[in-house]
């Protein structure tokens, strides 16, 4: 990586959601302020600010992270997924979002982006996982409105969905 001056701007260019996007970071920017103030997306929530809640998870590459505990710079080339990019078309959920949806698997939904976006991920590769498979597995996320049941509820269903 090239040494990086602080207090100066540099060019970030990331595929995020499938499509490329630009703008410019300091080096000290963290990836949640590079996505929802510089490029305008929103749907990545900022929680604690420590990697503690997970609320701020997004899929680098394929592999959920902590968008609070990276730098922009550091996605220079790199490909990013948000819950933006979950659902396949404008206006239709993604099985997860719509297994969400039917279990009532939220209520302020605070966290529901970062859970949505680590579960997308496990999901993907893990989808005979059981109960406590998944409950240990959200075990790094923090939701305080609902419990985790209608959570778990819906992840069992879209990965019995995903497995048809």
């Amino acid at each position: 990586m090239p040494y990086l001056k602080s207090g100066e701007r540099h060019a970030v260019r990331l595929e995020l959601n499938g499509r490329i996007v630009t703008g410019h970071a300091e080096p000290r920017m963290l990836l949640t302020d590079f996505l929802r103030h510089v490029i305008g997306a929103t749907g990545t929530h900022v929680g604690c600010e420590h990697g503690v809640c997970g609320a701020c998870t997004v899929q680098i590459d394929g592999v959920p992270a902590r968008a609070c505990l990276t730098l922009a710079v550091q996605l220079d080339g790199a490909s990013v997924r948000t819950v933006e990019g979950l659902a396949p078309e404008p206006g239709r959920l993604s099985i997860l979002q719509a297994a969400f949806r039917k279990h009532h698997a939220l209520q302020c939904g605070f966290c529901t982006a970062g859970i949505l976006m680590s579960l997308d991920a496990f999901l993907q590769r893990k989808r005979d996982a059981d109960e406590e498979e998944l409950r240990e597995f959200l075990g790094g996320h923090i939701c305080r409105c609902t419990g985790y049941g209608p959570i778990v509820a819906a992840a069992l269903e879209a990965a019995r969905q995903m497995r048809e």
